[in-house]
């Protein structure tokens, strides 16, 4: 996605380092708590058969995890090329190429250049993107019957920690930011995009939003 930081900000913080932690990770342990809870909000509503659009999936995880699920296909969105070597071996390994469709584009800035899903995912993504009004009435505009979306709370102590990191970045040349905005305007882009809220949970770092149409 483009922004105000420029897309060789995301290459310096999201990189093949990361993307094998996440990897990694994920093999020996699978979706974490936040990620669960994301999946289970998709399971009640009942993927069979849908097309999911997940706007900076990473490596795939909650991909594989909705394919296996019966998801038809899906289609990832990123800003970089890093997650692409570690992402293929986990599709190759769960039995998945060919129903998992990877792209670079910014979504925000280019709309047009995907079409609609059944389902878009936006978990964690959010925060990393400066102008979130444009990304979501996007990721909205895309999700014909299912949105769900992950993000901080917008406590003193996210928004004290966020400052900290951000601080760092600032010191060590980097152009990325992160961002805690508010909960209440995210929503109400999607509210005026057609989705209606009928899942939330607050957790300590990340809160999860289930949102029909």
């Amino acid at each position: 996605m483009t922004s105000c930081c420029g897309p060789g900000a995301y290459e310096g913080v999201f990189g093949p380092r990361l993307a094998r932690h996440l990897a990694a990770r994920y093999r020996r342990a699978g979706p974490d708590r936040t990620t669960r809870r994301l999946l289970g909000f998709l399971d009640a509503q009942g993927i069979e058969g849908a097309s999911v659009l997940e706007i900076g999936g990473g490596v795939g995880e909650v991909q594989l995890e909705l394919l296996r699920r019966g998801a038809a296909r899906t289609t990832n969105l990123e800003l970089v090329d890093s997650y692409e070597a570690e992402a293929a071996a986990l599709a190759a390994a769960a039995g998945t190429v060919g129903r998992t469709t990877r792209r670079r584009v910014d979504i925000a800035a280019d709309p047009g250049a995907v079409e609609p899903h059944d389902v878009v995912v936006l978990h964690r993504v959010v925060c990393c993107y400066p102008d979130h009004e444009r990304l979501l009435a996007a990721a909205a505009d895309h999700a014909d019957r299912l949105l769900v979306l992950s993000f901080p709370p917008r406590t003193p102590v996210i928004r004290a920690s966020l400052a900290l990191i951000n601080a760092f970045y600032r010191i060590s040349g980097r152009s990325f930011r992160n961002y805690a905005h508010s909960p209440e305007a995210m929503l109400a882009v999607l509210r005026g995009r057609g989705l209606r809220p009928v899942y939330a949970h607050r957790g300590r770092f990340w809160q999860v939003v289930g949102l029909v149409r």
